[in-house]
């Protein structure tokens, strides 16, 4: 399984960061780009010192700035550094197409998971959404904005984890590793979004299966278009399609379409409580559905890697 190159053929020219470089480069990148825009913000006043918005106009600048200046200095690393075009960790052909249809497809799993929540007497309606008759024009200010800002943390994340570090890895140990450590790395990024609780804990555990999941769609497309869209799509309608908390946040918004909140008395494991759907057991059963659905569907496509390589792997650090 060694040598699988998910997106593009490796050429002798390109260098790869050593495996576990890239872990802690990884990290570096999501956490510079926030420190780089939290100043500005908090002169500007739209985030506090704790780096909490103050407004919707603040979380639309944390998802753009924060998220848009790591996803900068990724790929400036991947351009400048290894050498590599962007293809290589998965913007390649078919992109809008690829995009649009994840999107959707996204929706359609969002909608879904809410759905049956919803069914099973999890929610109960707490007030209406921007259509509402009573709702003015700039009710959808917010949402159209927050949907560009989710398109770009979203895609952030993809690029970080299943379009760079999930491809390094596959490229020298193959997939199935690569997919184990980008899901569970991925988990462990969200583990400090709230207080530890129980809730909190099955919501990690959805987070790896997510992970697992959008690496198998990623692999399985040959390309991270499609897993861009699909995440951007269940953060949006999530957060601002339902009023719902997206990974523990919530976006003080009106929501698109209606104000849900628990109802009394549901239990923990089905509603996620403070941590939101991303922590319900019908989350975790659609998404373990989802992934054996991915698998099922017969061998993964692979680029071969240039045989022998002319030029040895480079440090990660020059």
């Amino acid at each position: 399984m060694a040598g699988r190159e998910l997106y593009a053929p490796r050429t002798a020219r390109h260098r790869r960061t050593w495996s576990v470089a890239a872990v802690v480069l990884a990290a570096f990148f999501l956490l510079v780009g926030p420190l780089i825009g939290l100043y500005p913000a908090i002169l500007l006043g739209l985030m506090d010192a704790t780096g909490k918005a103050t407004s919707w106009v603040g979380d639309f600048y944390q998802l753009v700035v924060f998220f848009g200046l790591s996803a900068v200095l990724l790929m400036a690393w991947v351009i400048l550094f290894e050498r590599r075009p962007l293809s290589t960790i998965g913007f390649n052909g078919q992109g809008l197409m690829r995009f649009a249809r994840g999107y959707g497809v996204g929706l359609a799993f969002l909608l879904a998971t809410i759905g049956i929540i919803a069914i099973a007497g999890g929610y109960r309606i707490e007030g209406g959404g921007a259509f509402a008759a009573a709702a003015v024009p700039a009710a959808f200010l917010p949402i159209v904005a927050l949907l560009i800002g989710f398109i770009i943390q979203g895609s952030t994340e993809e690029i970080v984890f299943r379009g760079w570090l999930m491809q390094l890895i596959a490229s020298r140990h193959g997939l199935i590793i690569a997919l184990i450590v980008n899901a569970v790395l991925f988990g462990l990024a969200h583990a400090g979004n709230t207080e530890p609780t129980k809730e909190l804990a099955l919501g990690v555990v959805n987070i790896v299966l997510f992970g697992t999941f959008i690496g198998l769609y990623a692999a399985r497309e040959g390309s991270l278009w499609g897993v861009c869209g699909w995440h951007a799509a269940w953060n949006w309608l999530l957060g601002l399609g339902f009023g719902l908390e997206v990974s523990g946040h919530v976006l003080d918004v009106t929501p698109l379409f209606v104000d849900l909140t628990t109802t009394e008395g549901a239990p923990w494991w089905l509603t996620g409580a403070t941590f939101g759907p991303e922590a319900s057991v019908v989350t975790t059963v659609i998404l373990l559905g989802a992934s054996v659905w991915v698998v099922m569907r017969g061998p993964f496509p692979r680029h071969a890697a240039p045989e022998p390589v002319v030029e040895p792997d480079t440090p990660a650090i020059p």
